[in-house]
């Protein structure tokens, strides 16, 4: 069961295509990494150049490898453009959980119903592939476009963890966690289902 949890297929939708994250995509996250306001809440730095891509994308290889956390690049299915990442973490197959984040998308696809799509897609492969009873999402408790975000997926906020995080520049994270439970997922399923008719 757990080698099936770790594995990384490609999923893809009508607007996004979710693939194993790789080298590959780094000139194409580090163009759509260049709008500063991406980086707000994120608990690591905007990358300065696509060097510092590079490095972000091989902590993730190397976070993949030891199995804490499996990254995909999101790509464009229109354009072929690499829009941003998204991962699941924190991924234990004998509680039948896990968690969703490290997620960005460059400024032109926020917006778009491009992350609803990116978040449906993890969603059906935790519920429906893997047999998942609890997804969950940790972010910034003063991330109010993130925290509504996840809210409209169906989630359920759960509380705060204080003190939970030292960001890049120093400063210390609140962090809002949120769930999703396989009760809960059928009627989120068919909403997010149809916001994306």
């Amino acid at each position: 069961m757990s080698d099936e949890w770790l594995a990384q297929p490609v999923l893809t939708g009508r607007y996004v295509r979710l693939e194993p994250l790789s080298l590959d995509h780094v000139d194409g996250l580090f163009a759509a990494s260049k709008d500063p306001s991406v980086w707000t809440w994120l608990n690591e730095r905007q990358p300065a150049d696509a060097d510092a891509v590079h490095t972000m994308v091989s902590t993730a290889l190397i976070a993949r490898d030891k199995g804490v956390r499996l990254p995909w690049a999101q790509i464009d299915v229109a354009t072929g453009e690499v829009a941003g990442t998204t991962s699941y973490y924190e991924v234990v197959p004998k509680d039948r959980g896990l968690c969703i984040g490290y997620t960005w998308l460059g400024t032109r696809w926020q917006r778009t119903g491009f992350n609803t799509e990116s978040k449906l897609l993890l969603l059906q492969r935790a519920f429906d592939d893997l047999g998942a009873i609890r997804v969950g999402w940790h972010t910034h408790s003063r991330n109010e476009r993130s925290r509504a975000a996840i809210q409209r997926l169906g989630a359920s906020f759960e509380g705060i963890h204080r003190k939970h995080r030292i960001r890049p520049d120093g400063s210390i994270r609140d962090t809002a966690v949120f769930s999703m439970t396989d009760d809960d997922w059928p009627e989120a399923a068919k909403a997010l289902r149809a916001r994306l008719r």
